[in-house]
């Protein structure tokens, strides 16, 4: 008797540590954190491929001004997005200390340029607030969140947002529209 009430308590203990343990994995989000000029964005941490400093693109022609050009990475061609740009900040006047984001979405890579990479930074759930929406067009509709951290506050892009409306049908048919 003795040996089944150990047993099923430990069952019950080892449940709820379980649940516990659980709730943390979903809660907890990690986030590059980047500045572009004096404002800082992030993006999941998964979705984050690579880090690079700002070399020669290639640059397309009848492309949006946001859509820098394509950067030759390992044999692929990865389109290069001017956030500043998109945002509506004006043109990057990208220097070798521009950094160079690639990001995943899909199958399709992505470079994401930016001033620099400040940190990663991570939060629970509960922190992200929504966004406020004030007019549609806006900066905001790629955004996700907002987070306060000690330094200030970071907007997180919503990746799949920027990109289906970056580079849509032309590029890739399969993305959906917002």
């Amino acid at each position: 008797m003795q040996t089944v009430d150990a047993g099923r308590g430990s069952t019950v203990g080892s449940a709820r540590a379980n649940v516990a343990a659980a709730a943390v994995g979903i809660a907890d989000r990690q986030f590059i954190s980047f500045a572009i000029g004096n404002d800082q964005y992030g993006v999941d941490i998964m979705s984050v491929r690579e880090i690079k400093g700002w070399s020669e693109i290639t640059h397309l022609p009848k492309q949006p001004d946001y859509m820098r050009g394509v950067l030759n990475l390992r044999g692929a061609m990865v389109p290069i997005i001017d956030l500043r740009c998109r945002f509506g900040q004006g043109m990057t006047e990208a220097t070798p200390l521009h950094v160079v984001i690639v990001v995943q979405i899909g199958p399709r890579h992505v470079g994401l340029l930016a001033d620099r990479v400040l940190d990663i930074v991570g939060c629970n759930a509960s922190q992200v607030q929504p966004v406020p929406r004030i007019a549609q067009g806006s900066r905001a509709d790629f955004l996700s969140g907002l987070v306060m951290i000690e330094s200030g506050m970071i907007a997180l892009i919503d990746l799949s947002r920027l990109l289906s409306a970056s580079i849509g049908d032309g590029v890739d048919s399969g993305a959906s529209t917002a």
